[in-house]
Formats: structure tokens, sequence, C-alpha cells
């Protein structure tokens, strides 16, 4: 009887530490949930600084740091067409401390290379679209003998593969969104790629290349100095910062309309906790009137997205550049 006694009361005790054990784990998880962040968060940018990317990124990590109590690191990440720094935020450690901070690129680079070293759809946990585009500006070099867009595209019909452009990279979206334009406009332009919107604008300044489809962000300070000429807006109507400029329909192009979007991800893996609190923030803090409007002269529209309405313009966006390359000639190099 006695020994019987002692197995049961050493089994309710080792049932009781096991209980005990279970409920520390469970207020431990949950303790570090609820304190996060707890330590600073690394914002990846896949291209070099400069571009429109780094404006979001410091703009809201600017915002989001006193809200969250941790300072938000912008970490530069160029290479590949940007698939090198997406790949680092792909094989980060799912814990909510680092960041992807990138445009639509995001689902073109997938058209254009099949060897990249990531899934799109399965490696990264969307946390908000941020920003849609007012759309590119179509820029030419200072001293274009073409005063507008129409009679460019007269020259560079006159004279196939003449004229060059350059974009942040092979299947960055500068690149599709020139590609896109050369299909609609019946012409054919000579791509050059480079590692960022300031190199490209830098050669462009200095006539190396021709024309260049980019972000308001990044061209507005150099048209408005009158270093390089606006020929035309990428989106359905005209920009306020640009207000002469045209849309490229009204220049000629009936029916063109190019638009970005900007957002941030996570990896896959990161507790929905975490994702909920970031996305929630983001949003809080896009719309406040000031930020609408700051961003709006940087030539962005806020969004502030579910993580699944953003899943859907991804997976959207992919089809539509899919069929976009079926009409295109693409390739990587």
């Amino acid at each position: 009887m006695l020994i019987h006694f002692l197995r049961r009361t050493q089994y309710w005790v080792v049932g009781l530490l096991l209980i005990l054990c279970s409920m520390q784990f469970l207020y431990a998880q949950q303790k570090t949930q609820s304190d996060y962040p707890n330590r600073p968060i690394r914002v990846v940018i896949p291209y070099v600084a400069g571009g429109p990317m780094d404006f979001i990124g410091r703009t809201l990590g600017q915002k989001l740091s006193p809200i969250l109590g941790q300072n938000f690191i912008i970490d530069n990440k160029p290479g590949a067409g940007g698939a090198l720094g997406t790949d680092i935020v792909a094989k980060s450690t799912p814990d909510g401390y680092t960041i992807l901070d990138t445009s639509s690129s995001y689902a073109s680079l997938p058209i254009i290379s099949a060897s990249l070293p990531y899934d799109p759809m399965k490696d990264f946990q969307p946390i908000t679209q941020v920003a849609d585009s007012v759309g590119f500006v179509i820029v030419a070099r200072p001293d274009l003998p073409a005063k507008n867009l129409q009679e460019f595209i007269n020259e560079a019909k006159a004279h196939p593969d003449h004229f060059t452009y350059g974009s942040g990279g092979i299947g960055n979206v500068m690149h599709f969104a020139a590609e896109f334009f050369n299909s609609s406009a019946g012409i054919k332009m000579t791509h050059i790629p480079y590692k960022g919107v300031a190199q490209a604008l830098t050669d462009l300044m200095s006539s190396r290349i021709d024309i260049f489809i980019g972000p308001g962000t990044a061209v507005l300070p150099f048209v408005k100095t009158g270093k390089i000429r606006a020929l035309a807006i990428t989106a359905n109507k005209r920009w306020s910062e640009l207000p002469d400029t045209p849309t490229a329909d009204e220049a000629g192009v009936k029916g063109f309309v190019y638009v970005p979007w900007y957002g941030f991800w996570f990896p896959a893996g990161v507790p929905r906790e975490y994702v909920n609190r970031m996305r929630n923030e983001i949003a809080k803090i896009l719309s406040d009137p000031d930020v609408k409007k700051l961003f709006y002269e940087q030539g962005f529209v806020t969004v502030g997205s579910t993580p699944e309405e953003f899943a859907k313009v991804i997976e959207n966006e992919i089809e539509a550049n899919k069929k976009l390359a079926l009409k295109i000639d693409f390739h990587e190099k």
C-alpha cells in the first residue's frame, strides 16, 4: 500500500511540475511577444541609397521609432536588380526584426529571372502596401533635341536602337515601365541597367543616356533646377508638383498608364501578432493628413492595406507581369 501511494504521489508531483513548466513557458512566450519590439529593427532596401524606398523607409522609421520605442536602421543592400537584398530578408530569422522595404519590382523580378534564390509567394509575409506612386515621370537628358514626348517618339521611330534609357537594374520596375513604354509607343530603345536610381540620373544629367522613367521623388529636384526635362507622367492624371507635365496619354501614347507601388514585408514565419502590430502602427501613421501631404509631395499616395489585401495585390501584379512579358522581349543578362 505504501509503495502504491508513493508511486501515485510521484506521478502527481511530476505532473504538477510539467504543468508549472508549461505555464512558465507560455508566460515567458507571451511576455516576449508583448514586449515586441525590444531591440532595433533592420529595414533592408535592396537598392543603393537615394531612391524612393529610402524616403519611405526613413520617413516611416522616424515616425515608428518613438511609438515602438526602438530605432529603425536602414540597410541598403544593392545587387542583382534587387534580388540580393530581397534574398537576405528571405533567409533572415523570422523574429520580427528584419523588414524588406521595396517596390513592385518585387513582382517583376520573378518574371525576368527563373533563378531567384527565393520564392516571392512562399518565403515572405506581407505586412502592408505602404503607397502607390502618383506615376513615374518620363525625363530626358537636358540637351535632347526633342521638345516633347511626341517629338521624341517620332525620332525614336525613325532611328530604332539609337536612343538609350536607364533603369535601376534588370527586372526592376523601372525596366518594366520603360519596356512597356517601348511597346506602347511602337519604338525600340536600348536598356542600360544601373545599380540604382542615383547612378542612372547622374548619367542622364551628363547626357550619357537619353531617357529615364522613374519615381517623382527622385527626379523632381533635377527637373525643377533644369538639369533634366520632364516629358510626361505615366499616371492617368497630372501630378500637382509638375502641373505643366502632361500624362503620357495626353502626350500621344493613348492608354499608356504605369503606376508602381511600394510595401513592407517580413520573412515568412514571423508571429502574426508582430505582423499585426507593425501593420496597424504603419496604417495609423499613413492616415495622418500631414503624412499624406508629405508623401504626395514626394510622389506617393498612401495606402496602409492589410496583409491579406497586400498579398492579393502582389499576386495580381505577378500575373499581370507574366502577361506583359509575353508581349515584350525581356532578357536576363
